[in-house]
C-alpha cells in the first residue's frame, strides 16, 4: 500500500513549535520580602516549598530583609523596584495611602475567592481588615492578629494564698491583686517581687477603649484625648507604670530586663502578645487570661498587633502575584497565631497551628473576640510621634507637672493638625 506523507509548510511548522513553547513556558516568579530572621525564614520556606510544589503558573521566591526592613522597603517602593509581595505591620500599612500597593479589587483570586478562604475579605475581623483599607479599597491580607493577654505565675499566687484571676475580673481586682503580690520576699527591706510591670507596654489604648474613649475619631477628623473617658482610661494605665506598690522602677527594669523578669519569677502578672512564649517557661506554672475589664463599662477590649502582606503596585504579573498572595496568606494563617479570620477563631485551629498553646488556647480565643487594632491613616507616623513626644512620653516618664486632663487639652490641637 502506498503511504501518503503530509509535510507541514515551514511557516506553519514554526508557528506550531512556537505555540508549543508558549504552552510549556516557565512559571512566573513571584518574589516576597519579609523581615524574617534565620529560624523564621526557614519555617516560612517550608510553607513556600509546599505551595510551589502544587503550582505550575507561578513559583514563590523568598527574599528576607532581616535588618532595617521598612527603610529598605520604602526605598524599593519609591524607586519602583523590589519584590512583588511585602510583609507589613499595622503601622507600616499606612503607606498604602501613597499608592504604592495594588488594590485587591483588581485581584481575581480575591474577588472570586471561595467563602471562608484567605481571599474572602468577609471572613476577616473587620477591625483588623480595616488597617489594610484606604479610600474605599483594600491593599493587604492580614495573616496575624495577636491580642494582648495576661500571663500569670500560678506559683506566686499560690505562695501568697491568692485566687487566680477569674473571667469576670476588673481593674479593681487587678490592682488589688498586683499590690498583694508586690513583696519583699527575703525581708531585707527591698522589694524583690512585683505584681505587674509596665515600661510603656502594654499600650494605653487598651484601657482608653475600655473606658469608652478614643484616640482618633472613626472619621479621622478629631483626636478626643481630652474626653473624660480617654482621661479615665489613661489615668488607670499610668497608675500601673513604675508604681512602687505594684511595678518595678525604670532602673530595675533596665537592669533585670522586662519580659525576662517575668521568666525569672520576679513578676507575677505580665501583659503580652498571645503568641509569646511566656506560658511555656521551664519550671514555671503559667496561666493565661484576658485583660481585666473596666469596672464601670464591663468592657474587656484588648489591643491586637497585626501584620499583612501587600502587593507591589509595580509588579509585572499582577494576577500571579494575587494568586500567590492568597496562597501564602492561607498557609501563614495555619502557622502564625492568632489567625485574623473569623472562621478560624476556634481553639481547634489555634492548637493545630501552635500545639504548645493548647493549655492557653481557650483564653486566647476569648481575647481574640475582644481584640481591636489601632486606627491607621496615611499620616499616622507623624500623629504617633506627636502623641508620644508631647503626651504619652512626658506623662509616663514624669516629665510634666500637668495632669492627664490638662496636658490632653494642650496637646489635642497639635494632634489634630496631623489628621487628614
Amino acid at each position: 500500500m502506498k503511504r501518503n506523507f503530509f509535510v507541514l509548510p515551514s511557516a506553519l511548522l514554526l508557528a506550531s513549535l512556537t505555540f508549543g513553547a508558549a504552552l510549556a513556558q516557565d512559571p512566573v516568579t513571584v518574589r516576597i520580602s519579609t523581615w524574617a530572621g534565620v529560624d523564621e525564614a526557614a519555617e516560612l520556606q517550608v510553607l513556600i516549598d509546599e505551595i510551589n510544589a502544587s503550582q505550575t503558573d507561578y513559583q514563590i521566591v523568598h527574599e528576607p530583609i532581616p535588618s532595617d526592613y521598612f527603610t529598605q522597603v520604602q526605598t524599593q517602593l519609591a524607586g519602583g523596584t523590589g519584590a512583588d509581595l511585602y510583609w507589613l505591620d499595622q503601622n507600616q500599612m499606612a503607606i498604602a495611602s501613597e499608592g504604592v500597593f495594588l488594590p485587591l479589587s483588581q485581584c481575581d483570586a480575591v474577588t472570586n475567592a471561595a467563602p471562608q478562604t484567605a481571599g474572602d475579605l468577609n471572613d476577616y475581623y473587620p477591625g483588623i481588615l480595616a488597617v489594610n483599607q484606604f479610600d474605599g479599597d483594600t491593599y493587604g491580607l492580614p495573616w496575624i492578629a495577636q491580642p494582648v493577654v495576661v500571663y500569670y505565675n500560678r506559683g506566686l499566687f499560690d505562695a501568697a494564698g491568692l485566687d487566680y484571676p477569674q473571667d469576670d475580673w476588673t481593674w479593681d481586682d487587678f490592682t488589688e491583686t498586683a499590690m498583694a503580690l508586690t513583696l519583699d520576699t527575703d525581708s531585707d527591706g527591698n522589694t524583690d517581687q512585683w505584681g505587674f510591670t509596665n515600661n510603656g507596654w502594654p499600650p494605653p489604648t487598651i484601657f482608653v477603649w475600655q473606658a469608652g474613649g478614643e484616640l482618633i475619631s472613626s472619621d479621622f477628623t478629631t483626636a478626643p484625648i481630652d474626653s473624660p473617658e480617654f482621661v479615665r482610661g489613661f489615668e488607670f494605665y499610668l497608675s500601673t507604670a513604675y508604681n512602687p506598690e505594684m511595678s518595678p522602677s525604670r532602673d530595675v527594669i533596665a537592669e533585670q530586663g522586662f519580659g525576662e523578669m517575668f521568666k525569672a519569677g520576679r513578676i507575677a502578672m505580665f501583659m503580652g502578645g498571645a503568641a509569646d512564649d511566656l506560658d511555656r517557661v521551664d519550671g514555671m506554672d503559667v496561666g493565661v487570661i484576658h485583660v481585666p475589664a473596666n469596672p464601670e463599662t464591663g468592657n474587656s477590649t484588648t489591643f491586637a498587633w497585626n501584620a499583612s502582606t501587600a502587593i507591589n503596585g509595580n509588579t509585572e504579573n499582577p494576577q500571579a502575584a494575587c494568586s500567590a498572595l492568597v496562597a501564602i496568606t492561607e498557609a501563614i494563617q495555619g502557622w502564625k497565631i492568632v489567625s485574623p479570620r473569623i472562621s478560624q477563631g476556634t481553639v481547634e485551629h489555634l492548637v493545630s497551628s501552635e500545639p504548645r498553646k493548647e493549655a492557653s488556647a481557650e483564653a486566647i480565643i476569648a481575647a481574640a473576640g475582644d481584640m481591636r487594632a489601632l486606627p491607621i491613616f496615611g499620616n499616622y507616623a507623624e500623629f504617633d510621634a506627636v502623641f508620644w513626644s508631647e503626651f504619652w512620653g512626658p506623662l509616663i516618664n514624669g516629665e510634666t507637672d500637668l495632669s492627664v486632663a490638662e496636658l490632653a487639652a494642650e496637646v489635642r490641637p497639635d494632634l489634630e493638625d496631623t489628621l487628614p
